[in-house]
């Protein structure tokens, strides 16, 4: 995750979406200090149907 965009809410739903054992304090942690992993050894599938999810609400992500 490099930039959380400017509707911060929507994305910390989508870190728990994504992640769900994360604690809200977490999503919330992640998503005020980027640049935050998201995911490590994702399959390419999973790390790109990740981007869009995050790209459709605002938010810029880089697979590395």
């Amino acid at each position: 995750l490099k930039d959380a965009g400017s509707d911060k809410i929507k994305v910390i739903k989508a870190l728990r979406e994504v992640i769900p054992n994360l604690a809200l304090s977490d999503a919330k942690k992640m998503t005020e200090e980027t640049p935050a992993v998201i995911a490590e050894s994702a399959s390419k599938d999973d790390a790109e149907k990740m981007k869009k999810k995050f790209e459709e609400i605002g938010a810029k992500v880089e697979l590395a």
